[in-house]
């Protein structure tokens, strides 16, 4: 495996490596979002919305409704803590695995949603709200990620605040510096591009899962989650070399 595969999820972090995870993981999560509403009718990362909701159906007595929302914002809390529960056990007995574990986790459950989907037709009252309890729960374990990962710097399950902070160095880039002696403004061009990358790889992996799943259904989760297989393996492979060493 290459060095350039190797060093995704890799313990020792650069901003390049940074960006070009959390351009992959906007990606997976965008085609996870938008193929998931396809299946579900149900927007997953958007904790937002979710939470807003929740006040409305408590305010117009939809009990079920808010329930329902409360175990969806519950399960994608629950996402973010198994992150922080595998990075955390990871770390403290050094392993190379500390970021990968829950991408290894995500791809499986990415699979499990796909096994989900296709019995959906089948099963549908008993399986849509498991659906999407599960796709919350991925959301949040794959935000908590890149959010440990790049120290809190790269989101990739939701827009708004990639574009807040998009607009702010656009705000700083368009600025006219103008007052001599005073501390002049400058934009961030880096960042411009990051953000910029993050908002268009979600943009672009919300096509690919609605037109995936608009055309062959619930195996479009394979490739989403091959993708993360790969760039995660290698130091799980590291981990358990070295634990067959110390035997």
């Amino acid at each position: 495996m290459t060095p350039w595969l190797r060093g995704w999820t890799d313990i020792r972090r650069t901003p390049t490596a940074d960006i070009r995870l959390g351009a992959l993981l906007a990606f997976v999560a965008g085609a996870t979002n938008a193929g998931g509403f396809l299946a579900v009718a149900r927007y997953t990362s958007h904790m937002t919305g979710i939470v807003s909701a929740m006040a409305d159906d408590l305010v117009l007595g939809h009990w079920t409704l808010a329930l329902a929302g409360a175990a969806a914002f519950s399960m994608f809390l629950l996402g973010a803590m198994t992150t922080a529960l595998l990075v955390n056990y990871a770390r403290q007995r050094r392993m190379h695995s500390r970021f990968a574990l829950p991408l290894l986790l995500e791809a499986a459950l990415l699979l499990a949603f796909g096994l989900l989907g296709a019995s959906l037709n089948l099963k549908i009252a008993l399986l849509l709200p498991a659906t999407v309890l599960l796709l919350c729960f991925i959301m949040g374990l794959q935000n908590a990620v890149i959010t440990k990962i790049s120290r809190a710097t790269i989101r990739t399950t939701h827009v708004t605040g990639l574009v807040t902070d998009l607009g702010i160095e656009l705000g700083k880039l368009v600025y006219v510096n103008h007052i001599p002696g005073a501390v002049p403004v400058v934009a961030d061009r880096a960042r411009i591009r990051m953000h910029a990358l993050l908002i268009g790889m979600f943009f672009v992996g919300g096509l690919f899962g609605a037109l995936g799943f608009k055309q062959v259904g619930f195996a479009t989760t394979v490739p989403l989650a091959v993708a993360l297989l790969v760039v995660a393996t290698r130091p799980l492979l590291n981990d358990l070399n070295a634990a067959r060493r110390a035997l």
